[in-house]
């Protein structure tokens, strides 16, 4: 497996422990993703994804989304699409 950089952790909520990603790529729900960084590192598959508060399937390169994570993440991780 291979990944790919498809975005930046721009600001992370504790309650609901969401990650706001401000993306280079794209993603779809369904797809991995590993955020690392220098304390982070976080392997999940993607549930769901909002866009200003509404669900969507598919964001691309440019967009700001917020995705439900299982643990906290920081400010500038990296943001990575597991690829098979």
């Amino acid at each position: 497996m291979s990944e790919e950089t498809i975005g930046t952790v721009s600001d992370f909520f504790a309650h609901p422990v969401v990650a706001a990603i401000e993306l280079t790529g794209t993603l779809k729900v369904g797809d991995r993703i590993r955020i690392k960084g220098h304390t982070t590192d976080l392997e999940l598959e993607v549930d769901s994804m909002q866009i200003n508060n509404e669900p969507v399937q598919e964001a691309k390169a440019g967009d700001s989304i917020g995705v439900k994570v299982s643990e906290r993440v920081r400010d500038g991780d990296t943001v990575y699409k597991i690829v098979d």
